[in-house]
């Protein structure tokens, strides 16, 4: 008996694996299951890697950047608060 497994994954890792695994003759669902299987056996041990560091385009990149140096000045900054109240008075105001 089996049953379905659903979870998300990065649309382009899921293509570049799908046609790995069928340059190897595989499905991504074969490799999936085999994977399963050697977690399941102690053949497969999950390291944790630093991931990479976002790489952000030109305009989000200047936003990031101009947020940043207000940060640094002290500038453009609301709070903090003491209260609730004053901070829902603020963001309604």
């Amino acid at each position: 008996m089996t049953t379905q497994v659903i979870f998300n994954i990065d649309k382009k890792l899921k293509e570049r694996a799908q046609k790995k695994a069928k340059m190897d003759g595989l499905s991504f669902s074969d490799i999936l299951q085999m994977s399963t299987r050697a977690y399941v056996e102690g053949r497969l041990e999950p390291r944790m890697t630093q991931p990479e560091p976002e790489k952000f385009n030109s305009k989000t990149r200047r936003i990031l950047d101009k947020a940043l140096k207000d940060v640094k000045e002290g500038k453009n900054l609301a709070g903090p608060f003491k209260t609730m109240a004053e901070m829902d008075a603020y963001l309604d105001s």
